[in-house]
């Protein structure tokens, strides 16, 4: 690699965190968040149970500060957040309560790769349908949703790394169309 093209790199990442809190700034955007980085593993143990954090995969102790860290970017640049809604998994409490202060816990945004979760297409359809309702060009504030990964792919068609977010408006009933990514608490 050239070293104009090393040069090029941090330009080009400066302009996309522009355009990131640019558009949360104008605000009536969806911020999809997948959850922080978690202790090592792929989803959770078996017989886990919803309601006892001890039992599922948590917060590693990075995820949690990036998360702290995600929080204090957002109020650095004043964004604005009309609601805050996650998963009932533990991850995604914890993420949502350490960046942003306050979360409701919505059984639309639980993971749809396990036994609690009806069919991807009805969880879609109700989340699109709500968010419909309450996301409104011009308002000043954003809903920020954290979730799973397979939820996100789901809702937008992206696959985002743990902690990362995606800012997305309405594209039709039934998808969210990504207008920036970044991954804020890094």
């Amino acid at each position: 690699m050239t070293f104009l093209a090393c040069m090029a790199f941090p330009a080009a990442r400066a302009a996309d965190d522009q355009a990131f809190w640019g558009l949360l700034k104008e605000g009536g955007k969806v911020v999809l968040m997948r959850h922080a980085q978690t202790d090592a593993g792929i989803g959770d143990p078996p017989g886990f149970v919803l309601e006892q954090c001890g039992t599922q995969r948590n917060l590693s102790a990075q995820g949690r500060s990036r998360a702290v860290r995600t929080g204090a970017r957002f109020r650095q640049h004043g964004v604005a957040l009309a609601e805050v809604l996650s998963s009932r998994w533990c991850r995604c409490l914890d993420t949502a309560r350490l960046a942003f202060g306050r979360v409701t816990p919505s059984a639309m945004l639980d993971s749809v790769f396990d036994q609690y979760a009806p069919s991807e297409a009805a969880r879609t359809r109700e989340l699109m349908t709500w968010l419909a309702a309450r996301v409104r060009p011009g308002s000043r504030a954003n809903v920020v949703l954290v979730t799973h990964a397979v939820n996100i792919e789901a809702l937008a068609g992206v696959s985002l790394a743990s902690g990362e977010m995606a800012v997305a408006t309405l594209d039709g009933p039934r998808k969210l169309k990504v207008l920036a990514r970044a991954t804020p608490g890094s």
